[in-house]
């Protein structure tokens, strides 16, 4: 039998509650549902801004990892495991990484990412084995992704992370005062409750993929990836890139690579001296241009 003290604690959740300013939302026409929806929307910025402090420290882990040769791995369920799952795809197209790097871990498995899978999210059991099977370590950064921070397999999965040495971290959109997991940071961005009440697929999981989109940008910044406000560690394999990077005969004489590329132009410097002056600014494009020859 279900244990009534946990139905209790799920109702006093802040995701859970109703929402008073959208009580009358089945007598809107579509106009007045569309703006009622619109305006809690525009909340969830300024609530993510309010976490910037603890993102800062989020994204510090993760370039921690990486410098050591650790990966970032995100652990949900439903929106949650999909938001973390897009996330950690959308990287090496983005940032030119090894696919190995930012992993995202869902609850029922990659099936999950399309059709819910019933009572995956309650199953502690595998969120401890995803994280063995992951070969989760010291060097990695594992974040927990928990709307209600209450998630069992999220849950269960931290607590194994950290019990195998990995830097933990929890985003969750439930107030830091009733936050008690033991993970080495929270990142608690307060939506307020959701225009449908428990649908925790709007304002929270908005809330999360900005959060997402906040940590991996940033990290991969501060690892060299961008140069001034462009996407540059990454080979020139399509049309789109090609046009991208601008001009095509630099790009094929840059071998591909438009960090190489960007360096040869800017310098009028051959492929050679590029790749040298690279490796000496550990693939920082602004520190290779302004380095010695």
């Amino acid at each position: 039998m279900e244990d009534p003290s946990r139905f209790e604690e799920f109702a006093r959740l802040a995701t859970e509650q109703r929402n008073p300013r959208t009580l009358d939302l089945d007598t809107l026409d579509i106009a007045g549902i569309l703006e009622r929806i619109s305006a809690e929307d525009r909340t969830v910025p300024e609530a993510v801004a309010k976490e910037i402090p603890f993102i800062a420290r989020a994204v510090e882990l993760v370039v921690a990892s990486f410098s050591e040769g650790g990966r970032l791995l995100y652990v949900g369920a439903g929106t949650s495991g999909r938001l973390g799952v897009l996330d950690a795809s959308e990287c090496p197209p983005t940032f030119g990484c090894d696919p190995e790097l930012v992993q995202g871990v869902i609850a029922g498995g990659y099936g999950a990412l399309v059709r819910a899978i019933e009572g995956a999210e309650d199953r502690a059991a595998e969120g401890e084995l995803a994280m063995l099977k992951c070969g989760v370590g010291p060097k990695d950064t594992v974040i927990g992704l928990a709307a209600s921070r209450r998630t069992p397999f999220v849950v269960a999965a931290l607590a194994q992370a950290r019990a195998l040495g990995a830097r933990t971290a929890c985003v969750t959109c439930t107030p830091r005062a009733e936050f008690a997991l033991e993970v080495d940071l929270a990142i608690c961005p307060e939506v307020g409750p959701e225009v449908l009440m428990g649908s925790t697929r709007m304002k929270s999981g908005t809330a999360q993929k900005l959060v997402l989109n906040m940590i991996t940008t940033a990290a991969f910044v501060r690892m060299g990836k961008i140069y001034e406000n462009m996407m540059v560690d990454l080979m020139a394999t399509s049309e789109k890139l090609v046009d991208r990077a601008t001009a095509a005969r630099s790009i094929e004489e840059a071998g591909g690579s438009v960090k190489t590329a960007i360096v040869m132009l800017k310098l009028e410097c051959p492929r050679a001296e590029a790749e040298a002056r690279l490796a000496r600014a550990e693939g920082f494009v602004r520190a290779a241009l302004e380095g010695k020859p």
